[in-house]
């Protein structure tokens, strides 16, 4: 081998070290429909260079067919690829997109503002660290923005941008942006999310998307990219409550039995004692096993194989916890729920309840609905779809 290409392969090395360490934010974009959410994913990928130009030139050729800008590129085609998507201009399904920068790694899911396909958004929502929501500067607030942030807000998203988006069609205007500002964060007020950002944008031209626009001099903030790299989300992970679901048993050979899955949260470390869930069962961990070698800790997210001190039985499904620190058990609780599916709740059925891999049989009983627009209770005989 060559010393060229020697340093050439050490460069490729180094560079995917680098990668591999940087941190990685997961995003959705929701709000509702027409909002512009496809379009600002696409803006995003665009500008900061990571579409390819087979794609870009692909995208040219279907904005002739499909678009919706004019003579213009329509990028929002680059996550609208389902058939029906492209005729009908609006989002669908939930479309994921990768990209990073020198900064982070990001994984965006580009989720439908359609009211039936709400269940979609919340499953995009169910993965994220962080939500853009989406406001047309024309129209304010919507029932569709509200019953996305709700959902949001019950699974536990810690960050919220509301990116008040088309701002060129209301001629960059301070006055209609403070307007919805505070139209939304009265609202947001009686949500569980401590940080709430807002930036205004226009997805279509660019402006406060990857770099800060000249024509809203008015707007002190930085643009939405520089957001995104930059909010701190390490302190959202839960390091202190050790729970490892156990999803698969590994005994590749005689001497070495393993305990595979992800951290869902907490740390562990070497030697530390652990409970197994449901048996009570006690150990100690002998060894964290990745395919990069041993570790003396791990934490959320990872996931990671560990071997014991003693020879427990244990399998997939069941938890591993420290002794200190357990889990609460019982045999009701009350829960938020999210309604996905098409038929309606039959409060005469048992459902299943899935923990970790296991399932069990339970009874549901409502005890009230939340009105999406004040989020009070209000009386539920059932539950449907959105």
């Amino acid at each position: 081998m060559t010393s060229s290409a020697t340093t050439l392969r050490e460069d490729i090395h180094a560079y995917l070290a680098r990668h591999q360490e940087k941190e990685l934010l997961r995003f959705l974009t929701c709000g509702s429909v027409d909002d512009g959410k496809s379009t600002l994913i696409g803006r995003l990928l665009h500008d900061t260079k990571m579409i390819y130009e087979d794609q870009l030139a692909a995208i040219r050729k279907d904005s002739v067919k499909h678009g919706t800008t004019g003579g213009q590129i329509d990028l929002a085609l680059l996550t609208d690829g389902l058939k029906a998507e492209r005729e009908q201009g609006i989002t669908i399904d939930v479309a994921y997109r990768y990209f990073s920068t020198d900064k982070r790694k990001f994984i965006i899911a580009d989720t439908p503002g359609h009211e039936q396909y709400t269940r979609n958004m919340a499953t995009g929502a169910s993965t994220c660290q962080l939500a853009i929501i989406l406001v047309d500067a024309r129209h304010g607030v919507l029932a569709q923005t509200r019953r996305h942030s709700f959902i949001c807000s019950l699974l536990g998203i810690a960050h919220l941008v509301v990116a008040i988006n088309k701002m060129d069609m209301v001629e960059f205007a301070e006055e209609r942006f403070n307007k919805i500002k505070a139209e939304y964060a009265e609202f947001a007020g009686k949500l569980d999310i401590r940080d709430v950002h807002f930036i205004p944008i226009s997805a279509l031209h660019g402006d406060n998307v990857v770099e800060r626009s000249t024509r809203m001099p008015w707007y002190k903030g930085g643009a939405l990219l520089n957001h995104l790299e930059t909010v701190h989300i390490a302190a959202d992970r839960n390091l202190t409550d050790l729970r490892f679901p156990v999803q698969l048993v590994l005994r590749p050979n005689l001497d070495f039995r393993g305990f595979s899955g992800g951290i869902a949260s907490g740390a562990m470390r070497c030697g530390d004692p652990i409970m197994v869930l449901p048996s009570g069962r006690r150990s100690r961990i002998k060894s964290i096993v990745t395919r990069d070698g041993e570790l003396k800790e791990a934490q959320c997210p990872m996931a990671v194989s560990v071997t014991l001190a003693d020879e427990v039985d244990i399998s997939r499904g069941d938890m591993l916890v420290h002794p200190e620190n357990q889990p609460h058990f019982g045999h009701d609780f009350t829960a938020h729920v999210v309604w996905l599916s098409e038929r309606p709740l039959d409060l005469a059925a048992s459902y299943l309840v899935k923990q970790t891999t296991r399932t069990v049989a339970g009874d549901i009983s409502l005890l009230a609905g939340i009105d999406i627009n004040t989020l009070t209770e209000k009386p539920l005989e059932t539950l449907h779809l959105n």
